[in-house]
């Protein structure tokens, strides 16, 4: 009988537990669906690293086009001097002669006039300078820019006249002309002393208001090889460029040369326009090297996604003093015949925040030292000193290019 009863109250004890566990998930519907958000979190995070070191281990995927150029494909740099007129007073003042004479040149088809008769301050002269691509041909139209070549204060509202521009090679034929209206892309308006500028006044573009008038002759087929050149060299980039380029097509018998130049041999019966066109579009894997930027006049940190940390401890603490002056005045009493005295008195007070200590193991990712700097609560500045004393101790493995 009490084996019987004894059944009976364990069989109420599991139905009981049962339906208190049933109750709770009832009370809670919502964890399960917070339980599967944390699941995806979590597997999210694991591939997110997963890609990272496959990065690092085969690279990432690129076109030819994209990290690399055909020797003898560049563009052309021309550069010319020129008279910008139509100013409101904001030109070139006496303190600048040789703008009159430019003037009185560029008059001297039509009349001539002494230099010493002209004190315009609605002319300037400027620089006149553009970038001629690779395979342009007369009568394409470039984008042009100007800057002052004098102490004009603003070019605004002004126009450019014809002014030929010449290469660095050959300084008799103009390779292109230029002339328009200039856009400077702000304003400067000054008024009673007081005065509001907006960007650089003195620097000004003309979009498309250069015409090509010569064209620049460009060789691509060097002893009947072509040569594909890495925008930036890497030794591990251009030797799986070559192998890349061998599987896909065998018939140019890549070969890299060194980390920047991978040569390539023109298959009979393909123009170079063609055999240019064919390499381009190839996808291969590009090698990514560990690089942290840092820009100090801005702030801006920009690091790779396979930069690794070695076992380090960062401490990061700051101290805060300051320093004031008040005055004390004493005032004499009513009827005293005494005399107010003032006098000064300093007071300093220092201040030190208690150090923020980290640790951070081996093989610490660019996500573990983001999470890292965010916790600690530090400015970019406090980021830049750390990586750089990080490089310096040899926990930070990667190069650092500060601009």
């Amino acid at each position: 009988m009490k084996t019987l009863v004894t059944l009976l109250l364990s069989i109420a004890l599991v139905g009981l537990m049962s339906a208190q566990t049933a109750t709770t998930k009832n009370d809670d519907p919502g964890a399960a669906a917070r339980q599967q958000q944390l699941e995806l979190l979590r597997q999210a995070e694991e591939a997110r690293r997963k890609a990272i070191i496959d990065a690092e281990l085969n690279g990432i995927e690129v076109r030819v086009k994209d990290v690399a150029r055909f020797r003898g494909v560049r563009n052309n740099q021309l550069q010319g001097i020129g008279l910008i007129v139509g100013l409101n007073g904001t030109g070139d003042t006496k303190n600048t002669p040789f703008t009159a004479t430019l003037l009185a040149n560029a008059m001297r088809e039509r009349t001539v006039i002494d230099p010493k008769q002209l004190k315009s301050k609605n002319v300037a002269v400027v620089f006149v300078t553009a970038e001629l691509p690779a395979f342009a041909s007369p009568g394409n139209r470039i984008d042009i820019s100007v800057q002052s070549g004098g102490d004009a204060t603003s070019l605004q509202g002004g126009y450019l006249l014809r002014t030929p521009l010449y290469g660095p090679a050959d300084a008799e034929t103009a390779y292109a002309v230029a002339m328009g209206p200039v856009s400077i892309g702000g304003f400067n308006v000054s008024s009673g002393g007081s005065s509001v500028q907006k960007n650089h006044t003195t620097v000004g573009r003309l979009p498309e208001m250069g015409i090509v008038e010569q064209s620049v002759a460009t060789e691509i087929v060097f002893a009947g090889k072509l040569y594909l050149e890495l925008h930036q060299a890497d030794l591990t980039t251009a030797q799986r460029l070559a192998a890349k380029l061998n599987e896909t097509r065998p018939e140019y018998a890549a070969m890299a040369l060194d980390g920047g130049t991978v040569q390539l041999n023109l298959p009979e019966g393909k123009s170079p326009v063609q055999a240019m066109s064919d390499i381009e579009g190839i996808r291969f894997m590009s090698d990514t090297e560990a690089t942290v930027v840092i820009s100090e006049n801005t702030g801006t940190i920009v690091m790779g996604g396979n930069v690794r940390l070695g076992p380090a401890v960062v401490g990061k603490g700051s101290l805060t003093i300051r320093i004031e002056q008040e005055l004390l005045i004493s005032q004499p009493g009513p009827f005293s015949r005494g005399t107010t005295v003032v006098a000064e008195q300093t007071r300093v007070e220092a201040q030190e925040d208690p150090a923020q200590v980290t640790m951070m193991g081996p093989t610490t990712t660019v996500a573990d030292l983001a999470r890292i700097f965010q916790a600690l609560r530090i400015s970019a500045t406090d980021m830049i000193a750390i990586l750089q004393a990080l490089r310096a101790q040899g926990a930070l493995k990667a190069r650092i290019r500060v601009q």
